[in-house]
């Protein structure tokens, strides 16, 4: 009788099936918690680099002040990162890694439209210092047995502290709104920031 696939084990399966095989892989431990791999993709045909982390649906994400968390219920995420392969970006994974361990470290729910501000670059040298969660990942949900909720694939996308500032006083899509209009790749790690009017 082969073993059951752990939730570790199949959201690397959904992963690589939507992005390709053999994946660059990263793991990083936080105390008290189990480690949060970073997987990392090549789009050759985007020119872009995908980051994705796994670990972070292992458990279900829970209220702080639940006082008897359901151990099977409750919604589960992964995020996944897409930028241009146009410059290094150093210390991303852990950054990736540090957000995907926040709901079992700080009892963070991550969703859509989530603000995660870091108020520290993400990488060395970004401008960027906080991520603005969607579910435009491009990654289909992965189904798990009952009464497990499914895995949501959100894309994390970085944004400058003006952008979050923006954020918070008129809402994620305000901001999207303001990207379009001034034509403003997300995915470029040099981009400069829109600025709240």
């Amino acid at each position: 009788m082969s073993p059951v696939p752990s939730i570790v084990d199949l959201v690397t399966t959904h992963l690589t099936q939507a992005l390709g095989d053999a994946p660059q892989r990263a793991s990083v431990t936080f105390l008290g918690v189990e480690p949060i791999e970073v997987l990392r993709f090549a789009d050759l045909a985007a020119g872009e680099v995908v980051l994705a982390t796994v670990g972070c649906a292992r458990h279900p994400m829970q209220d702080p002040s639940e006082l008897m968390p359901d151990p099977d219920k409750g919604p589960r995420a992964e995020l996944v990162l897409r930028l241009r392969a146009s410059v290094p970006l150093p210390g991303l994974h852990k950054t990736l890694a540090t957000v995907a361990a926040a709901p079992a470290v700080e009892g963070l729910i991550l969703g859509e439209d989530s603000l995660v501000d870091l108020q520290e670059p993400l990488w060395g040298g970004a401008i960027c210092s906080a991520l603005l969660l969607s579910e435009d990942s491009g990654i289909t949900d992965l189904t798990l047995p009952d009464p497990a909720e499914p895995v949501r694939f959100l894309r994390a996308t970085p944004i400058t502290a003006n952008e979050a500032a923006w954020v918070r006083l008129k809402g994620a899509q305000a901001l999207r709104d303001a990207w379009t209009e001034a034509g403003v790749d997300v995915a470029d790690p040099t981009r400069g920031g829109v600025t709240p009017a």
